[in-house]
């Protein structure tokens, strides 16, 4: 890609962005972050985001055994 259309490219996505109205950029930017899986399955995976919900599914037995 050469520079002339990598500023142009650029150019619209910002002109595209800046057209928009604030209301549907929040509304856009809420849905993605809806989207995402959550943090500690993304930076950890899945093995200790499932211990997580065993031990919160059994902490009020495990509690009580103290």
């Amino acid at each position: 890609m050469k520079t002339n259309d990598y500023v142009k490219f650029v150019t619209q996505q910002v002109v595209e962005y800046a057209d928009q109205p604030k209301s549907e950029r929040i509304k856009k930017r809420q849905e993605k972050k809806e989207a995402r899986p959550p943090a500690m399955h993304r930076w950890f995976g899945l093995v200790p985001f499932a211990f997580l919900l065993v031990y919160k599914k059994n902490r009020n037995r495990l509690l009580k055994q103290k």
